[in-house]
């Protein structure tokens, strides 16, 4: 990471003391990473990464139909088949028979405490008739892997299995466990896995620090890495409820109040309400290293943007791309609609869920009061949706995004010195991630989390939670090679 970057972590008097000693140790590790550089190239295939990557594609894990535990079971027998004893590879299930989590343990010398690498089993939905291939058949074409998880984030499961396994056929001993833990429901569904885990498991998965390779990752420019994102914090998601209802009656004699148009209005008004643009430490840094990447008008937009005050019409043309709006902003999209109940009647009601990701300093109370305001809708109710049982609520919780962890030499010398030799000379990054992930669990329960990955995806090319999702072969290739040897050198410093 460079010094310029460094700023990001001295957002409170309380970080500041780690600071000095974390640069020095950083730059120590830049060295070292220079001297690699030369190393660097296509990773060679991994047979055994690339056979799990394939299994876990074709066990369909959606909420819907699909089974996490399925998919736990299969990686616990792959574990057992390679030597790990029964207590270091368990598959636990809660309440819902679907929805299992894999906890795996690689035993250490036992001189640090554990590790702890979290991945959702889980996947967003994917309708066949959406693709045009099969999203659950595993398909290798013109240098990419096809199949609903290749991004998000079976590609990550599969790598840190073969890893763990790897590590077990070489007696690999590091000085601290490694454990994984392969969990369910963080895509949607009630059964969040690694918060069912905290708090019935603890001890299972009670580590010092986690990685979760569910963000992060290596920005990319057709094919050629510009820079390798670590988050540093994340957005919060919120799922929010518009409904309308109405007596109805019969469709030939049509009155004003209508739940469909109210909830129409009330969209529309939605779509041309931007919320505030908005910077926080790590975006800042991460936008500073940006307009070096950049170039042409994005890049003069970055830097008046930058400025103080900002630059209000290079914010509007920012945020005409997805990546740099949703880094800015609040974001607030329509996700799914229903109404009406028969073609002759009128409709009794109507309502939409509103999908939110919400910047760092915010709560889901405050965005909903937002969402009011904006609709302008008085007969319509917004209510937020509670994750864990799928209730309406009047009010949304006033719970804010996680704070950034404190840095950790080990992890940040382990990521520099690895993505040199795979990625010269690009820059390590902190990094917002505009979506959710897990971290917000592990981070609740004083864990310092930081989101590290090497799959390479193309800016342009982001497929997660779409149709079509792919990987380049090579970009996986490279991520299984990354992580592994990334994994060797944290889980031994210290």
């Amino acid at each position: 990471m460079a010094a310029s970057s460094l700023p990001v972590w001295a957002m409170s008097s309380h970080l500041r003391p780690a600071l000095h000693k974390w640069k020095l140790g950083l730059l120590c590790g830049c060295l070292a990473a220079a001297a690699d550089a030369a190393h660097a190239g296509h990773a060679k295939p991994d047979p055994l990464a690339r056979e799990i990557f394939k299994q876990l594609i074709e066990i369909n894990t959606t909420d819907s139909v699909g089974s996490t535990t399925v998919a736990a079971q299969a990686m616990q027998k792959r574990l057992l088949d390679a030597g790990f004893k029964p207590a270091d590879a368990q598959v636990l299930v809660g309440t819902n028979p679907k929805r299992g989590n894999l906890v795996a343990r690689l035993h250490g010398k036992g001189k640090l405490k554990p590790l702890l690498i979290i991945g959702h089993l889980d996947v967003v939905e994917a309708k066949r008739e959406d693709w045009t291939i099969d999203p659950f058949a595993f398909t290798e074409k013109d240098g990419y892997f096809y199949g609903r998880g290749t991004q998000d984030m079976k590609n990550s499961d599969a790598v840190a299995m073969a890893a763990l396994i790897r590590m077990k056929k070489e007696g690999f001993v590091p000085k601290r466990d490694i454990i994984l833990a392969l969990t369910a429901d963080e895509e949607g569904g009630t059964d969040n896995g690694v918060d069912w885990l905290l708090k019935n498991h603890r001890d299972l998965i009670d580590a010092e620090f986690v990685l979760n390779p569910d963000s992060g990752g290596v920005d990319a420019d057709a094919g050629k890495a510009v820079a390798m994102g670590v988050e540093a914090t994340e957005k919060l998601y919120a799922d929010f409820e518009l409904s309308a209802t109405d007596p109805g009656g019969h469709s030939s004699l049509p009155h004003p109040d209508n739940p469909i148009y109210e909830v129409s209005r009330a969209l529309d008004r939605l779509q041309k309400s931007p919320f505030p643009f908005e910077l926080n430490p790590v975006t800042r840094v991460w936008l500073e290293h940006m307009q070096n990447i950049e170039d042409g008008q994005r890049s003069r937009d970055i830097k008046v943007i930058l400025a103080t005050p900002p630059d209000g019409d290079a914010i509007a043309r920012l945020s005409t791309n997805a990546r740099y709006n949703s880094t800015v902003h609040t974001t607030c999209v329509a996700t799914r609609v229903e109404a009406g109940h028969a073609n002759n009647a009128l409709p009794q009601r109507a309502r939409a869920i509103v999908n939110c990701r919400i910047l760092p300093g915010h709560s889901p109370e405050e965005v909903r009061q937002d969402l009011q305001r904006i609709f302008a809708e008085p007969k319509l109710a917004v209510r937020y949706i509670d994750p864990r049982t799928d209730q309406r609520l009047e009010r949304a919780p006033e719970r804010k995004a996680m704070t950034p962890p404190l840095p950790r030499k080990d992890v940040f010398d382990a990521i520099t010195r690895t993505a040199a030799k795979f990625w010269p000379g690009i820059p390590v990054v902190p990094q917002m991630e505009t979506g959710a992930s897990d971290s917000v669990y592990t981070m609740a329960a004083g864990m310092p989390s930081y989101g590290v990955n090497g799959a390479l995806i193309d800016r342009d090319d982001v497929r997660a939670h779409g149709r079509d999702e792919r990987l380049r072969v090579s970009a996986f290739d490279d991520s299984a090679a990354f992580y592994y040897e990334f994994l060797k050198i944290v889980s031994s410093a210290g």
